[in-house]
């Protein structure tokens, strides 16, 4: 008990460290990547089978260890197709996410503008293949409450905290206010209704702006590469496949999302739609020294009800700090709605 409430202790301390300088060079993710696409990559924008997607998502993490100060993610996104031409489709967008990590209150809060441009490469009415280019701008907040922060160099030898000792750390502020740009690609396939096939690239922060609470050392934002990829097959009627696959690489850090949701159409008229989908994915991080290790697996499900889509996740933490959170890791809600209107020419996109 002894040994554990130590490693839980330990645990605590770290994730204190990692809110001010793991994080402050890292971005937010989220185990439901499908259920927030602007985030994902620019390139989805307007990316729909509808006119019009409301967005909204919501994560906690290390909750089990930290309590009230737990890792809090949330995020809103509005975007929506304009037709061009015969076939074609321009998207725009905006996304409003932030981001509060610890005790120190290390908070990021961005807001950003995308468009994309939807080309159709081939195929014909409800069978087709598309191209997508886009790009997303906005602005990034990060900030820190310093005076919640306590330093090794403040111990006092005896097992104790002394607030009077020095810290000799030299931060000048407390707020950072920077431009972020970023840019994507997405190809996809819809072979009918039921099937598809999507593959995207983004690559975020292309500017590298300087994030530093000390302006004497620069600290550039590290640019972030995304691969991902997915789609719907039927196996039945009533019974389909939705996989799903992302990498992420930014600096040194590495992570991939990958699994499989089943979904169970339960109705399907003119003017109804329902369906249940159930997941379970394994998400897989490399190790700062060398390695690899699965962080956490995942289990999920999804309700569709016509326009309306609304997703739950679990993360059971199977890293080695397991012992401290005794597996809980961090839960997740997403919410879509879309609104149609009378503009329906075509099937012509994945269902997200």
């Amino acid at each position: 008990m002894i040994m554990k409430k130590l490693f839980k202790n330990l645990l605590t301390v770290s994730l204190v460290v990692l809110s001010v300088f793991a994080l402050n060079a890292q971005d937010i993710h989220f185990s439901q990547f499908y259920l927030s696409p602007l985030n994902l990559n620019p390139a989805m924008t307007g990316v729909m089978n509808c006119n019009v997607r409301l967005s909204g998502n919501y994560r906690q993490q290390w909750s089990s260890v930290l309590k009230s100060y737990a890792f809090k993610t949330y995020s809103a996104s509005y975007d929506q197709r304009i037709p061009v031409g015969r076939y074609d489709y321009f998207g725009v967008g905006g996304t409003f996410w932030g981001d509060k990590a610890g005790r120190s209150d290390f908070a990021q809060l961005q807001a950003k503008l995308s468009v994309s441009y939807s080309k159709r490469m081939g195929g014909y009415r409800k069978k087709a293949h598309y191209m997508v280019v886009g790009l997303d701008g906005g602005i990034l907040q990060r900030s820190i409450d310093f005076l919640n922060l306590q330093w090794g160099s403040q111990h006092n030898g005896e097992g104790g905290y002394d607030p009077t000792k020095p810290t000799f750390e030299n931060f000048n502020r407390d707020n950072v206010l920077v431009p972020d740009l970023s840019a994507g690609l997405l190809w996809f396939s819809v072979f009918d209704q039921n099937n598809n096939f999507y593959l995207g690239a983004a690559y975020h922060h292309l500017n590298r702006a300087d994030i530093s609470f000390d302006d004497q050392n620069p600290d550039l934002l590290y640019s972030r590469f995304t691969i991902h990829a997915g789609g719907e097959f039927a196996l039945t009627d009533r019974l389909g496949l939705v996989p799903g696959f992302i990498t992420m690489i930014q600096g040194k850090s590495m992570e991939i999302n990958t699994g499989t949701s089943f979904r169970f159409l339960l109705n399907k008229t003119r003017y109804e739609y329902q369906a249940l989908q159930f997941g379970i994915w394994a998400r897989i991080a490399n190790k700062l020294e060398s390695g690899v290790h699965t962080d956490a697996a995942i289990l999920s499900t999804r309700f569709d009800y016509n326009d309306f889509s609304l997703g739950f996740s679990y993360d059971i933490n199977v890293s080695d700090l397991n012992p401290a959170s005794n597996s809980n890791g961090a839960f997740e809600f997403a919410l879509i709605y879309k609104i149609c209107g009378p503009e329906k020419r075509n099937v012509y996109c994945p269902n997200f």
